[in-house]
């Protein structure tokens, strides 16, 4: 699978959960609940997104999605600041 396979929503809510996550594992993290409350709601996004329904490996896509947004750190928009790639598209997640 083809790192641009993946559509563009999807890899930024990829992207905000691994910031999201991020924030919450780092020491005194400020606000946790809507930390918490922000996580949940993205990994129902992630979960539920309709790309799943036509990918041939979900589990397999599933961990590639993961790696390919860690490895560029493509920007998640307001959540977090990483370096988007030619790979990685920006899309604000909302």
């Amino acid at each position: 699978m083809d790192a641009t396979d993946f559509p563009d929503d999807l890899v930024q809510t990829q992207a905000a959960w691994n910031a999201t996550y991020d924030s919450l594992a780092g020491p005194r993290p400020r606000d946790t609940t809507a930390l918490r409350r922000r996580l949940l709601l993205l990994s129902v996004r992630l979960w539920w997104h309709p790309y799943w329904e036509t990918a041939p490996s979900v589990p397999a896509a599933r961990t590639e999605l993961r790696q390919m947004v860690r490895a560029h750190g493509a920007s998640p928009g307001p959540w977090g600041t990483g370096a988007c790639t030619t790979a990685v598209r920006s899309a604000p997640v909302s």
